[in-house]
């Protein structure tokens, strides 16, 4: 038998590709981490430190180094095992509460697992708020705006708490929303214990995004509780041995103001903008990538509220943007994302080139005023390419390569099998990794105190889609969720009209076309198809009782 010189060639590539699948799950070390459920909490408060380990047959860390700073209570400890490439692996978890002895910033210090050691943490502790209004009571709510006043479409922060002295067998926790103003709720709940007038709590703290759609005065309705707690000796008698709870929350109110005549657009209302360069080269090479990451800090909104970054250059240059990394936070009650966005920029020839640092419009809500914040413009020192080629002169190389592609980098042309074998076996690894991963994927279940979700599919679905794209998406998102209303979808806004019988519902369409095509208002297209469509579609009564039969009768006469 002959083996081909070129597949013969590519035979130890198949083999390293094979150890390359199986490494990590050999080379894998033990490993320990260590986090903090809230990083900034009262005095009278408490936060969980969890500490996580890999390591077969560790035990508890030594927590004596904490009594300095902290009292230590309610230690737990679970163990969970994954398979992972084949391999079982167990992850152990302990968590304790820390309390702490004194104001300022502690430091939790490294902590020794087995062979590992975790990092160290810094926990800002605060004076002791103010105590509640109803405080003593076995259940209460209070809820907690970062703001007193907003403008339209700005981002607020909206936390509530719920405190119970009675250890809960069950309980529901609902906030209903409020009208002209869409409120998200954002990651998960948070738990930790509060002394009050000497009595402790456990605090449930549930946090949302609340976005007015209109100005005036806006009203949120109170959170209501309802639950069951462990009853005393005369309940464990003459009932079930449990206590029913209930708590109302009050209900707050916040004055919204109309966007600013001449407010620059987009409409961005936020409290403060950051951007700055994470990564910038000194000089490039014709015909070869360069990496540009950028960072955006905004205070005062949520992912999808920001424009997408970009960066443009002056000279022949192409530039490849890859999907932004967005991480969302809450920072002393408001919500803080952070965008970070890389950049390929693969320039054309040899010389000098100017990247054009981004720039973006907000609005300052503290001081009312517009603002700028932009990045300096980056000049780069282009050198020649390999052989004093450009892109253009690559391009060439690529066709006119004898036997087979050229690529950056690789003296020997590359032969079309050998490159079609390489594809195929980095897409079955792939394919390999994506049945693991569907394999041990389990859905966990929550146990803490939450609103039951309830999902539903069809016209429940398309109405959330609607609302979510009136809240934060473009005019383009919105006319997509418009027709994803019919079933099955509309082919475009005309024919969704059509098939509409309100003709408040229908005008509605047409000043979202005019906002998008004919330079409408946007505003007031957006806030006609939301009022339009509060209460859903209402279409035309179907002719001929119902659609006629696909397939013939079975008995015809």
């Amino acid at each position: 038998m002959t083996i081909h010189p070129m597949r013969a060639g590519f035979l130890p590539l198949l083999c390293l590709l094979a150890l390359l699948a199986g490494w990590p799950a050999t080379a894998a070390q033990a490993q320990a981490r260590a986090w903090l459920d809230r990083d900034r909490i009262a005095l009278d408060e408490t936060a969980t430190l969890n500490v996580e380990t890999t390591q077969a047959g560790a035990g508890a860390p030594d927590w004596s180094a904490l009594e300095a700073d902290f009292r230590l209570s309610g230690h737990t400890s679970s163990r969970q095992v994954e398979i992972v490439n084949g391999r079982s692996q167990a992850r152990v978890l302990f968590a304790v509460a820390l309390s702490p002895r004194r104001t300022g910033t502690l430091t939790v210090p490294p902590l020794q697992v087995g062979n590992a050691s975790t990092d160290a943490l810094a926990l800002t502790v605060t004076a002791a708020d103010a105590t509640p209004a109803r405080a003593g009571d076995p259940a209460f709510i209070e809820s907690e705006l970062d703001a007193d006043r907003a403008y339209v479409q700005q981002a607020i922060g909206y936390v509530l708490r719920l405190y119970y002295a009675t250890p809960l067998i069950s309980g529901e926790l609902e906030q209903p929303s409020p009208e002209g103003a869409a409120l998200q709720r954002i990651g998960n709940d948070v738990q930790y214990n509060r002394d009050i007038g000497g009595r402790r709590y456990t605090v449930v703290e549930r946090r949302f995004l609340l976005v007015p759609e209109r100005s005036g005065t806006l009203a949120i309705p109170g959170a209501r509780f309802t639950g069951r707690g462990t009853g005393n000796f005369f309940d464990d008698l003459f009932r079930d041995g449990s206590r029913l709870l209930r708590a109302d929350g009050a209900p707050r109110f916040l004055e919204v103001r109309p966007v600013p005549d001449g407010a620059p657009q987009p409409w961005l209302p936020l409290r403060g903008l950051q951007l700055k360069y994470l990564s910038t080269p000194q000089q490039a090479r014709a015909g070869e990538a360069v990496e540009i990451v950028v960072e955006a800090r905004a205070d005062g909104a949520s992912g999808s509220q920001l424009p997408a970054l970009e960066l443009a250059v002056d000279g022949g240059a192409q530039v490849f943007p890859e999907p932004p990394e967005v991480e969302e936070s809450f920072d002393q009650g408001r919500p803080v994302v952070r965008v970070t966005r890389r950049f390929a920029v693969v320039p054309a020839a040899a010389g000098t080139l100017t990247v054009r640092g981004p720039r973006q419009s907000w609005w300052d809500v503290a001081a009312d005023e517009a603002r700028i914040a932009e990045l300096p413009d980056l000049t780069l020192d282009v050198v020649a390419g390999q052989g004093g080629r450009g892109i253009a002169a690559m391009d060439d190389g690529v066709r006119n390569a004898p036997g087979g592609i050229r690529l950056p980098g690789v003296q020997d042309p590359i032969g079309a099998w050998p490159l079609a074998t390489v594809v195929f076996a980095l897409l079955w690894l792939v394919t390999l990794g994506w049945a693991l991963q569907r394999r041990t994927h389990v859905a966990g279940a929550v146990t803490n105190i939450g609103v039951a979700t309830r999902e539903t599919t069809g016209p429940r679905v398309a109405q959330r889609a609607l609302r979510d794209a009136l809240q934060t998406g473009d005019l383009h998102a919105i006319a997509d969720a418009l027709c994803a209303l019919a079933q099955p979808p509309a082919d475009g806004l005309d024919a969704l009209a059509a098939r509409l019988a309100d003709p408040a519902q229908r005008d509605a369409i047409d000043r979202l076309q005019r906002a998008r095509w004919a330079g409408g208002d946007a505003v007031s297209a957006r806030a006609a198809v939301r009022d339009a469509f509060r209460d859903g579609p209402r279409w035309h009564e179907p002719v001929g009782g119902g659609p006629p039969a696909v397939l013939p009768p079975l008995y015809p006469r």
